[in-house]
């Protein structure tokens, strides 16, 4: 059986790595802060003392990464070493096409392969392995990658070459950013107008507009409880990614605009969702 290294232990990686332990995998994990690693403490997971260390006991290495500083700081020290010729690393962060396309070109020097593979789903699709993953990379890989992929995910498309997975990604995640904001801006727009926050969205999620985003915020917007699924700060880093790729559209400077002063303003560490209270200030 393949041994596997799982890099980055945050809100995403940790109970997508334990899925992977849960079904029966060999692994192997690591984290800068060691804090992050108690979880796996007494569960049979090995836990290691570096990322070097990692590597040189594993077949098939994720990692599940902040930014793209973070990726620089690990493959920094992973390709440095002598002899990672015939391993397969899988990088599951939101990181922008560029670095992620050098990464995969510097590894193959190597002699190794990568898979750019990130994914939609928050922290709770994440624990019930219902992610969907999309795979930037060679076809031969993902088949190597698959049994993994299906404990992580639901969905798993195949989308191309090296990059073309996290450019896939920063779509979907430019389209939720709008989403997002619209439904903030559409809950305050009714609210103005005396209509009760639950009332508006329970007919949205009952109409054609309802959608699994707007579901899965709705509880957050009733309670008017912001604790992150998916922060602020991510969104507002994924769609300067995006606009670094290429997106300029009608709303890309608003949008830009709004999660920037929204990050300034301290929500960077709230759900996403709490933008709606950046929109409540004058002149947001």
């Amino acid at each position: 059986m393949k041994q596997i290294g799982w890099i980055g232990l945050g809100n995403m990686g940790t109970p997508m790595a334990s899925n992977l332990s849960k079904a029966g995998f060999p692994l192997t994990v690591f984290n800068r802060n060691i804090l992050k690693t108690k979880p796996f403490e007494n569960t049979g997971v090995t836990i290691a003392k570096n990322s070097r260390e990692l590597v040189a006991q594993s077949d098939i290495i994720f990692t599940m990464l902040s930014n793209d500083e973070a990726l620089e700081a690990v493959f920094g020290e992973i390709l440095g070493m002598d002899d990672i010729a015939g391993k397969l690393f899988i990088d599951m962060s939101t990181i922008s096409e560029q670095l992620s396309v050098s990464t995969a070109q510097r590894l193959k020097q190597k002699k190794a392969s990568f898979l750019d593979a990130p994914v939609a789903g928050s922290t709770q699709p994440a624990a019930n392995g219902t992610l969907t993953i999309m795979v930037g990379g060679d076809a031969a890989d993902l088949t190597k990658a698959m049994p993994y992929f299906e404990k992580l995910g639901k969905f798993i498309k195949h989308v191309g070459v090296n990059g073309k997975g996290i450019a896939t990604k920063l779509s979907v995640n430019y389209y939720l950013s709008i989403l997002y904001l619209g439904l903030a801006e559409t809950v305050l727009f009714a609210e103005n107008n005396g209509i009760d926050r639950s009332d508006l969205l329970e007919i949205i999620n009952e109409s054609a507009c309802g959608s699994g985003a707007s579901r899965v915020k709705t509880p957050m917007l009733i309670k008017d409880d912001y604790q992150a699924a998916f922060a602020l700060s991510l969104m507002h880093k994924d769609v300067l990614l995006a606009q670094k790729n290429g997106v300029n559209f009608a709303l890309t400077d608003a949008i830009i605009d709004t999660y920037t002063n929204a990050l300034n303003s301290g929500l960077g560490n709230q759900d996403v969702i709490s933008i709606i209270n950046q929109l409540k200030k004058p002149n947001s």
